[in-house]
């Protein structure tokens, strides 16, 4: 699966300047992997990026992690991807670092 963080910025960007200037809410972005560290580092990257475009005057007015739980998809549960691992026997459910580390990132209001 190709690592590319910096896809948000460039969707951000080409969104805008097709629909001549109309407000873009991110509705998912994220990583499917089980490394949590690589998760933090992919949407440290990706969430600069939409800095960027964001600092370049592109009128962003919501963003959305991809998605909250490791969940059941397309027949089975893995790749994972989100900040709350999902116990299989129990459904219980138990935050990751990821998870600590974005809520840190949105109550700073940029990427830390």
């Amino acid at each position: 699966m190709p690592y590319r963080p910096d896809a948000l910025g460039l969707a951000v960007r080409h969104t805008w300047e097709v629909t001549g200037g109309v407000p873009v809410i991110v509705t998912e972005n994220g990583i499917a992997t089980a490394d949590d560290t690589r998760r933090i580092a992919y949407t440290r990257e990706a969430l600069g990026h939409l800095s960027s475009a964001m600092a370049d005057g592109i009128d962003v007015r919501g963003y959305l992690h991809w998605s909250l739980l490791d969940n059941f998809e397309w027949g089975h549960w893995k790749p994972t991807f989100g900040p709350i691992a999902v116990d299989r026997a129990t459904f219980g459910r138990h935050p990751k670092p990821s998870l600590a580390w974005l809520g840190k990132t949105a109550r700073a209001g940029a990427p830390a």
